[in-house]
């Protein structure tokens, strides 16, 4: 069961969508907000599969309010607005669909989430198997990553470079993938383009951590991730 909350100021909008949505047995709506505050103030208290969000609305749009947010769930974007499409694949939206739409649209928006959520559920079951090691495609070839070895990854358009002892390997998946795979108490999304290994962090300064050598920024909305580290 995937659950979901819609994100709209139009109640039409969310009428539509739940009457799409109840005609996929899989699907569970778990609230209607009708403001981003309100969706913000939820998300601070509960966990949802999901969620389906109109980028115009009053006071914080729709995109604003994924900036705010450190882990947001998986994101369908509802809009009649095309001109923001690039900026909501930049936010890793799953999918970006132009109102009014069809109940085949939304079917096909609601299945790539739902391949989502297969897919890290395998990772992490894979992830906790194989323990230290996975393999990941970069350069043409599959390279063996020995977790040990991680210090840190960085976003890289795309593509994501993976930092570990001596070298750098470009992989040709996006930071979320590793975020999905990763297991949260060894390793922390401290920025929207940097994840760490928390035991690789040398000391923590202001808004940077220090690696080895490296310097990695602390985004705002990470912060209170990173406090939670040494209990502030």
């Amino acid at each position: 069961m995937l659950k979901y909350i819609i994100i709209d100021d139009e109640p039409l909008a969310h009428e539509i969508i739940e009457e799409y949505c109840s005609m996929l047995p899989h699907l569970q709506l778990e609230k209607n907000c009708y403001s981003a505050m309100e969706a913000i103030q939820y998300l601070n208290k509960s966990t949802v599969d999901f969620i389906f969000l109109d980028i115009n609305m009053p006071k914080l749009k729709g995109l604003d309010l994924l900036r705010t947010l450190s882990n947001p769930p998986a994101t369908i974007i509802t809009t009649a607005y095309k001109q923001h499409a690039l900026e909501g694949f930049e936010l890793n939206v799953v999918d970006y669909i132009l109102k009014p739409f069809s109940f085949d649209r939304l079917v096909k928006a609601v299945n790539k989430v739902s391949e989502i959520q297969l897919s890290k559920t395998v990772s992490k079951e894979i992830t906790s198997e194989t323990s230290t090691r996975f393999f990941i495609k970069g350069d043409k070839k599959y390279h063996q990553i020995d977790l040990k070895d991680l210090l840190f990854i960085e976003a890289y358009g795309n593509y994501t470079k993976l930092f570990l002892k001596g070298e750098m390997i470009v992989s040709h998946e996006k930071i979320s993938h590793y975020q999905s795979i990763l297991r949260e108490d060894n390793f922390l999304r401290v920025h929207k383009s940097f994840i760490v290994a928390i035991d690789k962090i040398k000391f923590i300064e202001g808004n940077s951590i220090l690696i080895n050598e490296y310097r990695i920024p602390i985004g705002q909305t990470y912060k209170s991730n990173v406090n939670k580290l040494y209990n502030i």
